[in-house]
Parts: C-alpha cells; sequence; structure tokens
C-alpha cells in the first residue's frame, strides 16, 4: 500500500460501477487525493473511462495480489473515503459483488459512500449544491457531523442538518389531544438542542452555509421526505440514533426510497 490517503472505488464490468466510480472520481479532486481502483474483475475498462473523463486525476499504484486480495480490509486502512456501488435488487441484502456493503459499512473506519445504480451520472464539471445530515441532538454523531460539514466546504455546497423528533411519552397519556401552545413548547426545546449541538461545527467550519431543521417524523421518514433534494445525505453508524452494527438500517430505508448516494460515518 502507498501509505497516502486516496479514495477507494471497487469497480466490476458493471454499470454500477462506473456510476460508483463517476461518483468518486471528482470527489478525489475535490480533495486533492488519487483513485485507487480495486477490482472484482479486471478494471482496466473503468480506468480507462476515468482518465479520459478526468485527465487531472490521479491513481493510486497498490497492485491487488495475494493477501490483498485474501483480505480486502488492508486495500481500506489508509482510504478517506471507500465508495460502492449498490444495484437496486441488492438493497435488501445489503450485497454487492466483492466484498457485501453491509460487512464494509460495519468495519471500515473512514466513511463509506453508497452510491445507488439509479443515480445519474453528473457531468465532470458539475457541482453539487446541497448536503444533508441526520443527527440526533440530543446524542450527535461526531463522525457524521465532521464528515457532511467537511465535505460540504469542499464542495463548498448547503448543508441541511436535520433532527427528528417524537412527542414525549406523556403526550400519549393526555386526555384530548396535544394543543398547539404544548407542541410549540416541545418544539422549540428541539430547536434549541439541535442549535447548541451545531454551534461548535459552524465556529470550526465559517464558511459553510448552515440551514438547521427540526421535524416531528422517524428519522428515516424525515431525511426520506428530504426537501430540496439533496445530493449526499449523511448518517452516523452508532446505536444511538437507531442505529445497529453494520450497515444501519436507517441507510437500508434510505436506499430503498432515494437514487441519492448515502454516507455512513463510523463513530
Amino acid at each position: 500500500m502507498s501509505g497516502q490517503r486516496v479514495i477507494v472505488v471497487e469497480v466490476d464490468r458493471s454499470a454500477r460501477s462506473r456510476v460508483a466510480a463517476d461518483w468518486a472520481a471528482p470527489e478525489a479532486l475535490r480533495r486533492g487525493l488519487p483513485l485507487r481502483v480495486v477490482p472484482v474483475a479486471p478494471p482496466d475498462h473503468v480506468t480507462a473511462e476515468l482518465a479520459d473523463r478526468h485527465p487531472e486525476l490521479r491513481f493510486d499504484t497498490a497492485r491487488f495480489t495475494g493477501a490483498a486480495v485474501q483480505e480486502p480490509r488492508s486495500l481500506w486502512q489508509d482510504a478517506e473515503i471507500v465508495v460502492l456501488g449498490l444495484p437496486g435488487e441488492d438493497v435488501l441484502s445489503g450485497s454487492t459483488p466483492g466484498t457485501p456493503a453491509r460487512e464494509v459499512a460495519g468495519a471500515s473506519t473512514c466513511p463509506v459512500v453508497l452510491v445507488p445504480d439509479g443515480h445519474v451520472r453528473a457531468d465532470p464539471a458539475y457541482r453539487p449544491t446541497w448536503i444533508t445530515v441526520g443527527v440526533d441532538a440530543r446524542d450527535p454523531a461526531a463522525g457524521a457531523i465532521r464528515f457532511a460539514f467537511d465535505t460540504a466546504r469542499r464542495w463548498r455546497a448547503h448543508l441541511r442538518v436535520l433532527h427528528a423528533w417524537t412527542l414525549p411519552p406523556s403526550a400519549a397519556e393526555l386526555p384530548f389531544s396535544v394543543s398547539e401552545e404544548d407542541r410549540a413548547t416541545w418544539e422549540d426545546h428541539e430547536v434549541q438542542l439541535l442549535s447548541d449541538a451545531v454551534r461548535p461545527w459552524r465556529e470550526k467550519y465559517p464558511t459553510v452555509r448552515v440551514l438547521e431543521d427540526v421535524v416531528l417524523f422517524s428519522p428515516a421518514e424525515a431525511l426520506i421526505r428530504n426537501p430540496g433534494g439533496a445530493e449526499l445525505v449523511v448518517v452516523g453508524r452508532r446505536h444511538s440514533y437507531g442505529y445497529g452494527t453494520g450497515l444501519p438500517a436507517i441507510a437500508d430505508e434510505l436506499l430503498r426510497h432515494t437514487r441519492c448516494p448515502v454516507a455512513v460515518a463510523p463513530g
């Protein structure tokens, strides 16, 4: 391995690999990092196409033989981001040719971007404008927030920080429906929690344009509704906010309903 940070994309001869590679290539350019193309099948066609579309792109020169192929995680140990194409029919099973997406998302120490096969391949000159990150304001996942802010800074994109909340258990015990006054009071509290959680990140990334959004939905439903249409949705990989080990259930749900790439960021 080169020891330098790289963007890693796994490819075979499928269309989904080209879609994933097309997402990974401009991201490598934005970050000034080489692109490592990890072959499930000979990748020459993908590499040649990327070099033609992105002439300034550098490629990592790692060789994929022996132990590296037998232990794929060694190919990701110096990755900044791992990018995987995800075919629609495999969303529920969480599998993709090569190493299963669930295993990668659950074991990787860096963010894993899952690109659905229905994602539209963008022109190389295109610059994304919106990112959404799901945040539990009571227990914010620093890894997801950091990745979202840093990516928004590099893309010069707007960042929507989304906190989903539900009515307190006491609301179910009320003899009548919840009053607008009570609901407004609870919502104001949630707004303040989110503001407090995001404030340190606003200070660290002062150039990022941030929209704080508090909605009365489940986390998955809030992200699926996604007003404005984010071009990347970021979720955290941890037990809080409804996530378990491996590919978070919320990522599964998102990939069933959106053609937007989903980034799963650890810790």
